[in-house]
């Protein structure tokens, strides 16, 4: 799926809703709803809360403060199908994961904020691509994106069975 380059502030404002949008979600299921997953090899809310947090904290914001400090960075993949494995991501407490996501967006949309128009072109290399930061930033707004869809359909899915 592309992800068509927004202006600063309102990708900054797509980013600063995910936390509410994620609590939101977590409010609408009861406690032991949260590790239900819809089907096998998607996650559950727990597992979405937890990802959003890794991704959140190793992922986003390495490659932002490595845009901000150096000159045409390699920035690294984030592999979250094996960090979750490797973390249990079901055995975490789904509201901590949440709040630790939503602190370390705070963090985020915070670099981004003081961004000019010449920074938002500044390249980095995804593997061997290059990317602007402006791509990269678009590049979160999707996954946010991504995550709400699959998380809107877990909620339906709770729903019908009355969780």
């Amino acid at each position: 799926m592309t992800n068509p380059q927004l202006p600063l502030a309102e990708a900054i404002e797509r980013l600063d809703s995910m936390p509410g949008y994620l609590d939101a979600a977590m409010a609408q299921v009861g406690a032991d709803a949260l590790g239900r997953r819809p089907e096998a090899g998607k996650f559950s809310l727990r597992e979405h809360a937890c990802h959003l947090r890794d991704l959140e904290r190793e992922g986003f914001l390495v490659r932002v403060r490595r845009l901000v400090s150096e000159q045409s960075p390699r920035l690294e993949p984030f592999d979250g199908g094996a960090v979750a494995v490797a973390r249990d991501y079901p055995s975490q407490d789904a509201r901590i994961a949440a709040r630790e996501f939503a602190a370390a967006r705070r963090e985020l949309t915070g670099m981004l904020a003081p961004l000019t128009a010449d920074m938002m072109e500044a390249h980095a290399f995804f593997g061997d691509q290059p990317v602007t930061f402006g791509e990269l930033v678009s590049m979160m707004v999707g996954h946010d994106r991504e995550h709400r869809e699959d998380i809107d359909q877990l909620l339906a899915h709770l729903a019908r069975q009355g969780a």
